[in-house]
């Protein structure tokens, strides 16, 4: 991957905007671009997009929506970027986190009366962090729905989408202009195509072995539930540019993710009440505090394995989910009608099970969880129980390009490159600067509004240049 010189170079055809990757960032970015007037064109390395969206829970936070108002649930952007704050620790970037919690709610609005997306506000439980229901999701509440429904707003707006074409090289001028991109085709053919702008929505480098073990080190032989394309091009690219990264040992993890099946497993089990353990019987961290975190903690244990242990009531709950029901299809989710038995699924000392549940009975009544969980509120586990074998995944990385509001990428002196912007992965997050700053969410929150706020800037500054279609 490598920026080459423009000099005297010549394109046959050159676009308005140009976007690296069809994912949910770079399919909202195009689509931004197109109600503005600008044509985009988006450059994707599969034959079938899907991206990291795909493979998520399909969650996105969005505060002040008619969805909420119709539940009773106020929320405003001022309190969104609160929760985003509290949870790290004050780290993340205002503007950023500012922007992103302004333009969520209504990007999901404009989705669903501009491109025909339907959306549901998620209830019954509450993510981690999130003070008020503020998750959107399509009707199925999958991440492969919400691309199937982006994908669908994509065609029927015109956009074209071209495949299987590996972007490796962009084309810059020496004041950090980018002027052209080059991307591989099928057979191994080299295409180049000039570009007014350039937005990178090629997420992060979770793919990249050679820098996960610079950046995240805990995570570099953790299983990687994100696209194998993450290889951090972004990041190289805007750095050669003279681009600056920021937050680069940020991620997002998850600490239940159902083994050895690979199917992500809803964290509403335990926010409802249920309870994690090793292959001691034993609990061994506050469960409330995150499930990007919780990946770290799963990982420590014995194996890099841990139980998530449940009830019936839990369980009518979690077949609300569509991933959920796909790990009970293939067997994953497991049943016991008592300890006992539960403890010889698990594999694990039954005198320990039942003193894990004996204490869990006392917390719920009031007395203090030594790793600091309030499980008030919640009612104990009855039989008959539920099992799932887990372990801790990264799914995606939140470090990347620094950018302003308008989500141009920023030099190391705060100056912005002329043409270049980032969103999604691609950019820095609004997560701090490590694993414990990740909100439920915060990685399609970026993804959806900066994806928007970028197609949108770009399209603001190149509606001079019309696509020529038939040379693509």
């Amino acid at each position: 991957m490598s920026v080459l010189p423009a000099a005297d170079k010549r394109f046959e055809v050159t676009v308005p905007v140009a976007i690296v990757g069809a994912g949910a960032c770079g399919l909202i970015a195009a689509l931004a671009a197109h109600d503005i007037g600008a044509e985009a064109v988006v450059f994707e390395r599969d034959a079938l997009p899907r991206g990291s969206t795909a493979l998520s829970s399909g969650f996105i936070p969005a505060a002040g929506t008619r969805y909420q108002r119709a539940r009773g649930v106020a929320d405003c952007p001022a309190l969104l970027l609160s929760d985003i704050q509290r949870k790290s620790h004050g780290q993340s970037d205002p503007v950023i986190a500012g922007a992103v919690a302004n333009e969520s709610g209504p990007t999901i609005e404009w989705l669903a009366d501009r491109h025909g997306l339907e959306f549901v506000l998620v209830d019954g439980f509450l993510y981690p962090g999130h003070s008020v229901l503020r998750m959107h999701a399509h009707p199925r509440r999958t991440g492969e729905a919400l691309m199937g429904a982006l994908l669908d707003a994509a065609n029927r707006a015109g956009i074209d989408i071209v495949t299987e074409a590996h972007v490796v090289d962009l084309y810059a001028d020496a004041n950090g202009g980018v002027r052209g991109l080059a991307c591989l085709r099928p057979g191994g053919g080299r295409e180049e195509i000039g570009c007014d702008t350039l937005v990178l929505a090629c997420n992060g480098y979770g793919g990249s072995g050679e820098m996960l073990r610079r950046y995240i080190p805990e995570m570099a032989d953790a299983l990687y539930f994100g696209h194998a394309g993450n290889q951090g091009d972004a990041v190289r690219w805007g750095e050669a540019l003279g681009g600056v990264a920021l937050d680069m040992g940020a991620y997002q993890g998850h600490g239940s993710v159902a083994t050895p099946h690979n199917i992500l497993i809803t964290w509403a089990l335990m926010m409802e009440g249920g309870f994690q353990i090793n292959s001691a019987g034993a609990r061994f961290c506050n469960e409330h505090l995150g499930y990007s975190e919780q990946a770290v903690a799963v990982l420590a244990q014995p194996d890099r394995i841990a139980w998530c242990i449940y009830d019936s009531r839990i369980h009518a709950l979690g077949r609300d989910f569509e991933d959920y029901r796909d790990a009970e299809a293939a067997g994953a989710i497991r049943h016991a009608d008592d300890v006992a038995s539960l403890a010889a699924i698990a594999n694990v000392p039954a005198p320990a099970l039942s003193e894990t549940f004996a204490a869990v009975a006392r917390y719920c009544d009031g007395d203090g969880d030594p790793f600091g969980r309030d499980f008030i509120g919640k009612p104990m586990l009855k039989a008959p129980y539920y099992a799932v074998r887990v372990t801790g995944a990264l799914f995606h990385t939140q470090g990347g390009l620094a950018i302003d509001r308008e989500a141009r990428v920023l030099r190391h002196d705060g100056t912005s490159l002329p043409n270049l912007f980032a969103g999604g992965g691609a950019a820095r997050g609004v997560s701090g600067p490590a694993v414990w700053g990740y909100l439920s969410g915060n990685g399609l929150l970026t993804a959806v509004a900066l994806g928007r706020i970028a197609g949108a800037s770009a399209a603001s500054i190149c509606l001079r240049h019309p696509v020529r279609k038939a040379a693509l």
